[in-house]
């Protein structure tokens, strides 16, 4: 290793809790003129109620840095895997509300 990029080097840890992640199906963003919050949403079918199960405060700069690294691991993984589908806007691109399947009833 050149000594010069010692100091160039950020050592980040992961505990196990955090390692196991956060699933999260939905993504609702807001913003100030001083910090974006993005709020992490898990919705589950047939229940009226979601929980936010995690939210991200982070700069408008640091927003943007999100935006272009997001946009570089899509098109790589679309190289590599195919085009995602893009349902857009509208009921098809909207809260996902019913996953397809039967409605459940108690």
């Amino acid at each position: 290793m050149n000594p010069e990029n010692k100091d160039n080097q950020l050592n980040i840890e992961l505990n196990e809790e955090t390692a196991e992640g956060i699933y999260s199906n939905l993504a609702i963003i807001s913003h100030s003129t001083s910090e974006f919050v993005i709020d992490f949403i898990k919705v589950m079918p047939g229940m009226p109620k979601a929980k936010v199960k995690s939210r991200i405060v982070m700069t408008p700069e640091h927003a943007k840095r999100l935006m272009h690294a997001l946009e570089d691991n899509i098109q790589k993984y679309e190289a590599h895997h195919g085009k995602i589908k893009d349902l857009g806007p509208g009921p098809q691109g909207g809260i996902p509300m019913n996953f397809g399947g039967p409605t459940a009833e108690a």
